[in-house]
């Protein structure tokens, strides 16, 4: 690598499970990137030789990244989700937590990207999105004119937090602060570091584990609301058009085709995905899938 240019430094976490769509997300940036990228992946034991392997014997060899493990026992008795979303437990969720100490060497921007996006803009663009002074990340907000298009409810933060609890009282957030949506996010590492990030992160997890802090509310638990909480008035709004979501809510389209082309980064969050062959907009996905060289992935299509 050299180290005089400057790469737009692009993470991701991802086990055996959502291997297909990282390789599918990792290609649409490759792709319409206009400047150097840096690919920060993180997997688990498992899935580390399937994407390994991945990479090299496809058309992402020539692209530049570094593969690491995530040792998930340092969320051990740490996870719990309440409620019926039980796949928002898996550590690979709360990998993100970690890039800092992952990437020690890492510095600066870094854009957070989940695996079941697809980047139709130049990653540099949103790698530069403003994060004020003071400010940790930048997030797409719930409340922003896009997502009111298609939500029928504006996400607040009293859709995720129990605001009985002393220890969110304290906090003195707004209940009817606009929530935002963790699956994709521009942060600053340093400032991360600096605000020891990491560690909050970590209390916040734990604390619900033994006391009702959130998960219960409509919003759900996982790995977001601790970052609603610890990032309080600690984030930047981004450009709705860089996280157009709710893709995959259900099968049919909740979008124009016209609206979806604008869009620079589309998200199928959601059960909805489009690599298991009943989605909106798949064909977009589909243009940016990689064949896996091992046959083991297979995309599940319509017909």
């Amino acid at each position: 690598v050299d180290p005089s240019i400057d790469y737009v430094h692009v993470a991701f976490t991802s086990d055996e499970n959502t291997l297909i769509g990282t390789v599918a997300a990792v290609n649409s940036i490759w792709k319409n990137a206009k400047h150097p990228v840096m690919f920060l992946l993180v997997t688990n034991d498992e899935a580390y030789p399937l994407l390994k392997s991945w990479i090299e014997n496809s058309e992402l060899r020539d692209m530049t990244y570094v593969l690491k493990k995530f040792d998930a026992s340092v969320l051990d008795g740490k996870i719990v989700v309440r409620g019926g979303r039980q796949e928002l437990a898996k550590p690979m969720n709360y990998a993100r937590y970690y890039y800092p100490t992952l990437f020690p060497d890492v510095h600066g921007r870094v854009v957070h990207v989940d695996d079941d996006c697809i980047v139709q803009g130049d990653i540099y663009e949103l790698a530069n999105t403003p994060i004020a002074e003071g400010h940790i990340c930048s997030f797409s907000e719930d409340c922003s004119s896009v997502a009111k298009r298609f939500s029928l409810f504006q996400n607040t933060y009293s859709n995720y937090l129990n605001f009985k609890h002393p220890a969110i009282k304290e906090r003195n957030i707004l209940p009817s602060a606009c929530a935002f949506n963790a699956g994709m996010y521009v942060t600053d590492l340093d400032r991360w570091r600096q605000g020891n990030l990491t560690a909050e992160l970590e209390y916040w997890i734990e604390l619900n584990t033994r006391e009702n802090v959130y998960g219960n509310q409509q919003g759900g638990g996982g790995s977001q609301p601790p970052m609603m909480i610890a990032l309080y008035g600690k984030f930047s709004v981004m450009d709705p058009l860089w996280h157009v979501r709710h893709l995959g809510w259900t099968a049919g389209a909740r979008y124009s085709r016209a609206f979806i082309q604008s869009a620079k980064l589309l998200h199928w969050n959601g059960s909805f995905k489009p690599w298991n062959g009943v989605s909106s907009f798949g064909d977009i996905w589909e243009k940016y899938y990689v064949p896996d060289p091992s046959g083991r992935y297979v995309p599940v299509r319509k017909h």
